[in-house]
């Protein structure tokens, strides 16, 4: 199927909008856990981290300047490896956007400790994140009419305090507290230990690059674009979150590592509690921006797929008499829930990596199996052959190591979950004459 000759979105734009898509709650408040594992090391850290994630956006510009269509991970799948794995890709998908709305929220939550310390207390920890759950679950079924205002808030305030942070940090650093490599890691842990705890928190703060490939189709000549635009924006992006982890090492030192709220701490240092709720302020609005716009987009994936593109089970695709797909947003937003009883930020942006990690493996396999399919275009070339794939295959299972046992089980009930499902919506959608293959549109030969 060809491409739409209606193109929106310049190089400009989708720069923009993948550093706005990638730097989100992490750079708040992951500093300090990076810092208090690596020391002064995390900063070279966020670099290699950039560098890494690079080598598997480069595997998704290449699918996606081969396959038309905004599908994504799961469509890359789907076309390499059949339905039932386009399937199982299509649901951690979802489950991603789930993850990712109870991460922010617990964000949000967790911002909060430093002014409420009772929050500490699960109980009220879960009164207040699922108060906020159910304030987004009213809102989606009020209707998306104030995303673009929430959006562009959002993204001011994030940019805002971030360039305030690294222009007023640069008067106030201590060139002392750049020169201690030793801090961070718990006594007798290893380099390499510590390496590949941070690691994976690191790498947390880039996952929101695989929205770019997404919008492929909206771009100006995406075969060029998309590359020089991932390429660009995860280049920025680690250089941003190395200048600003830098900043805050220079600021604060050592007590960086027993800051809840980085940024904001580092702003105490430079200008008292003005400074300190100032930057708070901007943050807690940022994480709020992102939860509510993960709300509205989380439930709309899991409708599409069911819907539009034939692929999940139909009921998903259900929609009310205001157009919102009610059963995606209640079953969306009650896992969310559920994920929100573990009261822990760093365990939820865990899963988010290791959802992601579940995504980039079939998608890079997929690299390699397409790379001279004779029904494809030839679209961008990946320099080296399959050096790129291989060496963001090894990235990816790199991860591995800094996943716990229980992500890893979880993991895989999800999979066996999900597979039982896919053969009961398929004697079902059989019993009722209706077709599992996703839609011709989607189908890229």
């Amino acid at each position: 199927m060809a491409r739409s000759k209606i193109k929106q979105l310049s190089f400009l734009s989708v720069f923009l909008l993948g550093v706005d898509g990638i730097v989100g709650s992490g750079i708040f408040l992951m500093l300090s856990r990076v810092y208090a594992k690596v020391g002064d090391l995390s900063a070279g850290l966020m670099l290699l981290a950039g560098i890494s994630v690079l080598m598997i956006a480069l595997c998704f510009a290449n699918l996606a300047s081969k396959i038309p269509g905004d599908g994504g991970a799961w469509l890359y799948t789907y076309t390499a490896f059949g339905r039932f794995a386009g399937f199982e890709i299509g649901i951690f998908t979802w489950l991603l956007g789930i993850i990712t709305m109870a991460t922010e929220i617990s964000a949000f939550v967790t911002s909060l400790r430093s002014v409420f310390p009772s929050l500490n207390q699960h109980s009220h920890y879960l009164v207040v994140a699922l108060g906020i759950l159910t304030a987004l679950t009213i809102l989606n079924l009020l209707g998306p009419n104030l995303m673009d205002w929430v959006d562009n808030i959002s993204t001011v305030a994030k940019i805002g305090v971030l360039v305030a942070f690294v222009v007023i940090g640069l008067f106030f650093l201590h060139p002392a507290n750049l020169a201690n490599f030793s801090s961070g890691g718990s006594i007798g842990s290893s380099l390499f230990s510590r390496i590949n705890a941070g690691f994976g928190m690191v790498f947390y703060m880039f996952t929101g690059f695989s929205f770019l490939p997404i919008a492929a189709s909206k771009m100006n000549h995406p075969e060029k674009t998309l590359p020089k635009a991932l390429i660009s924006v995860l280049l920025t992006s680690a250089v941003l979150y190395m200048i600003v982890q830098l900043t805050a090492i220079g600021v604060s030192g050592s007590g960086l590592a027993n800051d809840n709220v980085p940024i904001a701490a580092s702003f105490y240092r430079i200008a008292g509690s003005i400074g300190y709720d100032l930057a708070l302020a901007g943050m807690l609005i940022s994480i709020l921006g992102v939860a509510l716009s993960v709300s509205f987009s989380t439930p709309t994936i899991a409708s599409s797929l069911a819907s539009e593109h034939q692929l999940l089970p139909r009921m998903l695709g259900r929609q009310n008499k205001r157009g919102v797909p009610i059963v995606s947003l209640l079953l969306s937003c009650g896992l969310c829930a559920l994920m929100l009883f573990s009261g822990n930020y760093l365990f939820l942006a865990s899963a988010i990596v290791f959802t992601s990690f579940i995504q980039y493996v079939p998608t890079i396999l997929a690299a390699i199996k397409l790379r001279n399919h004779s029904k494809l275009p030839q679209g961008f070339r990946l320099c080296g052959g399959n050096l790129i794939p291989i060496i963001a295959l090894l990235v990816t299972l790199y991860l591995i190591l800094s996943f716990s046992l229980e992500l890893i089980v979880a993991g895989v009930l999800v999979f066996l979950l999900s597979a039982v499902w896919y053969f009961y919506d398929d004697r079902d959608r059989q019993a009722n004459g209706l077709r599992r293959d996703i839609v011709e549109g989607d189908k890229a030969f």
